[in-house]
């Protein structure tokens, strides 16, 4: 299972990445998108929207569910990838290379409460028992 030291990570299976322009970078994890399966539609953010942490805000879609996605840190959506919303299936060829959306976090620190990869690997395992 990859999970990359660089970035953080929610229990709900998302990770985050603090840009230096001060933007949260958000997708799926590579154990998300195995468990979902083949990923064919993405139903991003509304830019503008303003999510707190954990509130569902957007969809992924595959043959096998329909899977909210949730904001990792509170904050106003600033963009959405519209690369991914047309090829979905870019999810489960490259999930950390593939971000579903970008947040103007309210308070940047919010990001310390976070999982770091080893704790994430624990989470993932248990889902996988």
């Amino acid at each position: 299972m990859s999970i990359p030291t660089n970035l953080k990570y929610a229990n709900s299976h998302e990770w985050a990445h603090l840009a230096g322009d001060g933007l949260v970078t958000v997708g799926i994890t590579d154990h998300a998108q195995e468990a979902l399966g083949d990923v064919v539609v993405l139903d991003p953010p509304r830019v503008g929207r303003k999510v707190a942490a954990g509130e569902a805000c957007a969809v992924v879609e595959s043959v096998k569910a329909a899977s909210d996605i949730h904001a990792p840190v509170s904050g106003e959506v600033v963009a959405f990838n519209e690369k991914a919303v047309s090829a979905p299936e870019s999810l489960n060829q490259d999930a950390y290379g593939t971000w579903l959306f970008k947040m103007r976090p309210d308070n940047p620190t919010d990001l310390d409460r976070l999982l770091d990869a080893t704790a994430y690997h624990s989470v993932a395992e248990s889902d996988e028992r």
